[in-house]
């Protein structure tokens, strides 16, 4: 039996269990995927490596990472992959022989959900709300794609200004810039991007005040439950381009459970699955 599992806070109403061991049966394989919500389960940030030391020692080979630890995980790691060390963030850990090597599929799992879903999308300036975990590889992936001007938004300044630091270098030909939410100028933007847990379930409402999207703006919302957030419902009722989450977590479920059990999943049936 292969193990694997979730660590988040948050997360019980998660599809990824269905999505992950029912794949998983397609390909033949006996695969078992646990939450480990550490707020259902009374644990503190501070356990998060005695959670990933146990889950070691169990045999488990492998897991995928979520709000809030995306970033706090890496020092627990072994060894970083590309993808993690691109990012700056962790959402999937293989374990083999006792190591812990963390990988990120978020990021190329939003850059072709972006392609897909919002074809012939402007990049020319992009706001992103959120500058965490995923906030780290969205804004990786949308610099990646050509973005010239990114404005990221949090209230961590100090993470925000981090991560606008790390992007410079690493994008010297674009423009991030830092804003506090309430500088905040939407108008001469062409797209908003959602990167924060704000329209979730569990945290319900808007990052930012419905007046401030247009209907010249595409939107695209990270969050996948609900399907429709707040954020979604408001752009699309202006006549906004809009996509949800569903695209990303599906690419990136797939690419995880490929690293976790080293077999290559069906991308398109694992997206019918959750649908």
């Amino acid at each position: 039996m292969i193990r694997s599992g979730l660590l988040g806070r948050a997360i019980l109403a998660s599809s990824s269990p269905r999505l992950h061991e029912e794949e998983a049966r397609a390909l033949g394989l006996d695969l078992t995927y646990e939450l480990f919500d550490f707020t259902q389960r009374g644990l503190a940030d501070a356990d998060l490596a005695g959670v990933v030391d146990s889950l070691k020692r169990q045999g488990f080979a492998g897991f995928n990472v979520t709000y809030p630890f995306k970033q706090a995980i890496m020092p627990l790691m072994d060894e970083l992959a590309p993808s993690a060390q691109a990012a700056g963030a962790v959402n999937t850990v293989a374990i083999r022989d006792g190591r812990l090597i963390g990988h990120n599929t978020d990021m190329p799992g939003f850059r072709d959900s972006l392609l897909a879903g919002l074809p012939g999308a402007a990049l020319g300036h992009v706001i992103q709300l959120g500058a965490g975990g995923a906030g780290s590889a969205v804004a990786n992936a949308l610099l990646s794609l050509g973005v010239a001007r990114l404005e990221l938004v949090d209230p961590d300044a100090a993470r925000a200004g981090a991560l606008a630091t790390d992007l410079a270098a690493r994008y010297p030909s674009a423009r991030v810039l830092v804003t506090p939410l309430a500088d905040l100028d939407t108008a001469p933007a062409d797209g908003i991007v959602n990167a924060t847990p704000i329209g979730m379930a569990a945290k319900p409402g808007t990052p930012i005040p419905a007046d401030a999207i247009a209907a010249h703006h595409w939107l695209a919302d990270i969050i996948y439950f609900p399907l429709e957030t707040e954020l979604l419902r408001v752009a699309r009722s202006k006549g906004c381009r809009a996509i949800n989450g569903i695209g990303m977590v599906v690419g990136q479920a797939a690419l995880a459970l490929g690293i976790i059990t080293g077999h290559t999943p069906n991308a398109e049936r694992m997206k019918r699955s959750l649908a």
